[in-house]
């Protein structure tokens, strides 16, 4: 460099290194600083991750909406958790993560999968800090819905897996050597279709990942099948194709609904109700079930969707610790309510729609009911404690003491003061009553609901502070994970000694300066939703860009 440019002055590794750590603390004192003035709570989504050190790391990032109601993800830790990863353990990074950052007061929500450590540790911070945590952390652990989405689709594919089997291991068979990806060209050239510059494989614990490696083989089928001839490999038979091309298509739209779920760029707490309700429908639709493999389809996915999603009886208070036995978050159900083009009424249309009869409805609604009023005068009360909500008064008028007409207004004055004794006291409507009897928002592809709520601040000033904390509730844990692709090539084979603190400023530095494009590239949601809904109707569910990778 220095024969090229005799001016350049190189700088050596260790200068980089420390520099990268200099802008790293900076940003991290900016960060600090903007959280110590946030005046909303702070959702968190957490996972694990193994290291090819074998070291075990928890990631936790924060999501929430900013005063100019503007949804943020930052990624706040990623730290070595000693094994055995057990609930206590879990818990006790969480909880110094959230200490270190002052959050631990702010947290509203925390997205983790299914896994029983992560239960125990929700269960352990509201054991330890119900005090620090809203309604005392009763809705505290919010299930990942990619996850079960995961869990829901994989028992399905049981139905195709010796196909998928055979599948795999053809690919695995043409990838391992470039001679064979050449015959492979060489015979889709033969038939008209486009070369491969490489083989897809899957991960097998990701449902869409498999999903993908499938779509690709049917497109390849003919090819697969005269590679397999040719060169004596097992393909699967024409039963088999025929199996996955039929759950295939349907799985299309499922694909779709993970894509939505995973989105950390914009609200989703507010769009769970309907994806359920859409997805609830397509496995009950006659339509599509026209043979038996979607038919055993549908059922090994309907006991999985029981198991998560179909509401189960109202607990009451005592029983209120058990409650990952029935229904699924109230806070989900409270963020469809802040949804403007929805409100209350899409909750009792959603209940009559899923509960077994009148009364189950009746009672899930009353509880969603209930919990929106509790939430609505715990942040009545902290409003008004801090001060942010005032009540405007009238003043009267002064008069000069030489002012002629003195008496005259100083008995209007008392006049007024006697109507007020003696007219029946009406209790003024709250906040709630107002907003659920206006007429819904005009539903549109492009609405944005937290500039809704940006506009109406004034006149919902307890609801407004209500729906940035609500709408900004992660319905998968895709946003933490992804930070694990990033490490993967960060901590790489031949970077195998990097420190843990190392890593940790490496991983938030790069999400911290990621910039977050405007232009929406999302396909809008009503029309996923009726992609999901409408599969059994024949429609061709097109392809959109996916938001981002889904976690299993």
């Amino acid at each position: 460099m220095e024969s090229l440019q005799p001016t350049m002055k190189c700088v050596g590794r260790q200068t980089v290194r420390n520099d990268c750590l200099k802008m790293y603390e900076k940003m991290k004192q900016d960060l600090h600083n903007e959280f110590s003035v946030l005046d909303s709570r702070v959702c968190f989504t957490s996972d694990m991750w193994t290291s090819l050190q074998n070291l075990g790391y928890m990631v936790i990032t924060a999501h929430y909406v900013d005063a100019d109601f503007k949804l943020k993800k930052k990624i706040i830790s990623l730290k070595e958790v000693k094994y055995p990863h057990t609930g206590y353990a879990l818990e006790e990074a969480i909880v110094s993560s959230l200490t270190e950052w002052g959050l631990r007061e702010k947290i509203l929500t925390l997205t983790l999968d299914n896994a029983g450590n992560n239960t125990k540790a929700c269960e352990l911070i509201v054991q330890h800090h119900k005090h620090e945590l809203l309604c005392e952390g009763a809705h505290l652990h919010v299930r990942c819905s990619a996850h079960i989405l995961n869990i829901l689709v994989q028992d399905g594919m049981e139905l195709i897996h010796a196909a998928i089997e055979k599948i795999r291991e053809l690919l695995k068979s043409i990838e391992s050597s470039p001679s064979r990806i050449q015959n492979f060209n060489s015979i889709a050239t033969n038939k008209g279709l486009k070369a491969k510059r490489g083989i897809y494989l899957d991960i097998p614990n990701r449902w869409n990942s498999t999903f993908r490696m499938v779509r690709e083989a049917l497109d390849y089928k003919s090819v697969l099948s005269t590679y397999a001839e040719q060169y004596l490999e097992v393909a699967p038979n024409e039963e088999e194709w025929s199996k996955a091309e039929a759950i295939c298509v349907f799985l299309k739209a499922f694909e779709e609904a993970t894509n939505l779920v995973s989105a950390d760029r914009k609200p989703t707490s507010h769009k769970f109700l309907p994806l359920v309700l859409s997805i609830r429908y397509a496995l009950n639709d006659p339509a599509w079930q026209n043979n038996e493999v979607l038919v055993d389809l549908a059922a090994a996915m309907k006991v999985k969707f029981a198991k998560y999603w179909e509401p189960k009886p109202v607990p009451n208070e005592s029983s209120l610790r058990r409650r990952k036995e029935y229904d699924f978050n109230i806070v989900i159900v409270i963020a469809t309510i802040l949804d403007p083009r929805r409100k209350f009424d899409y909750v009792e249309f959603f209940y009559e729609k899923v509960c077994s009869n009148f009364d189950q409805a009746e009672k899930c609604t009353k509880s969603a009911q209930d919990w929106l009023k509790k939430y609505f005068n715990e942040y009545e009360r902290l409003a008004r404690s801090d001060g942010s909500v005032f009540v405007s008064s009238s003043s009267g008028s002064t008069c000069t003491v030489g002012s002629p007409v003195l008496g005259k207004r100083v008995l209007e004055e008392e006049f007024a003061d006697f109507k007020s004794r003696r007219r029946v006291v009406r209790r003024p409507k709250s906040e709630i009553d107002t907003y659920l009897e206006e007429d819904p928002a005009e539903d549109s592809k492009r609405f944005d609901v937290l500039g809704w709520w940006k506009a109406r601040a004034d006149q919902f000033p307890v609801l407004s502070k209500m729906a940035r904390d609500f709408l900004a509730i992660p319905l998968s844990t895709v946003s933490s994970e992804s930070a694990f692709s990033c490490g993967n090539r960060i901590l790489g084979d031949t970077r195998g000694s990097l420190t843990p603190h190392m890593l940790e400023a490496l991983v938030s530095a790069k999400d911290w300066l990621t910039i977050v494009q405007d232009k929406d590239k999302d396909k809008d949601d009503e029309g996923i939703l009726s992609e999901v809904a409408g599969v059994g109707a024949g429609q061709n569910v097109p392809q959109v860009e996916s938001a981002g990778p889904v976690g299993a």
